[in-house]
């Protein structure tokens, strides 16, 4: 591993163990978000531009270190900015911390998993190289794989960034809705266990697999 790998990786860890000993965890809580809701919202009305840059690269880093609190964020997006700002601040953060988390995974890691492991991860890699942006949307629509996971574990692999980029914002775009929508309602959510019911993940699993399934379809019956 170069310095500059050495360097990030050092500064990556560094930032993590800081939000853990100064306690980020308690203050991306639901009961810590409900209880500034009101101080929060005041900021905004009264610096809206300095309210949105902070919420924004806040989320942004959050996301890109895989750190615990993005549902959170996600629910204050709905409260502070209502569903359609909060929708779109949520959107491109959220995104961008993603790709900053796939790209920090690949300029780490990938060469020496994939040094190390060519053999075991050939027919991985020519599954991504085929159909890779078909198994994100997949990943990116059903809300049982965890959204950090994805991100690291994509940065490993053959996909380019741009593709991850746009698969990506368009495949979060469903569960953005949902969790800024019931940010909307935070007053009446007492855990985050009732947002998602088995009908919508449901759902989610199978527009995100229709993507998949066609392609397979239109190739094992191909047309003149």
């Amino acid at each position: 591993m170069n310095n500059s790998r050495i360097i990030l990786l050092i500064v990556m860890i560094s930032a993590i163990a800081g939000f853990f000993y100064l306690g980020g965890q308690q203050f991306l809580s639901l009961a810590a978000l409900k209880g500034q809701q009101t101080s929060i919202i005041d900021f905004y009305h009264t610096h809206p531009m300095q309210a949105l840059a902070s919420y924004a690269l806040l989320y942004i880093v959050v996301t890109a270190l895989s750190l615990p609190g993005a549902t959170i964020l996600t629910l204050a997006g709905g409260a502070i900015f209502g569903l359609f700002w909060g929708t779109v601040i949520v959107s491109f953060a959220s995104t961008i911390g993603a790709s900053l988390a796939f790209l920090s995974a690949r300029f780490l890691f990938r060469d020496t998993v994939q040094a190390k492991f060519s053999e075991h991860l050939k027919a991985i890699n020519e599954g991504v190289e085929r159909d890779g942006e078909y198994y994100l949307f997949t990943l990116r629509l059903v809300p049982l794989f965890p959204f950090f996971m994805i991100n690291l574990l994509m940065g490993l692999t053959t996909l380019n960034i741009r593709s991850f980029y746009g698969i990506s914002q368009l495949g979060m775009l469903a569960g953005t809705l949902v969790y800024v929508n019931a940010g909307t309602q935070l007053g009446k959510l007492d855990s985050l266990s009732g947002i998602l019911s088995p009908v919508l993940v449901g759902s989610f699993v199978l527009l995100g697999l229709f993507p998949l399934i066609a392609k397979k379809f239109i190739e094992y019956f191909p047309h003149d």
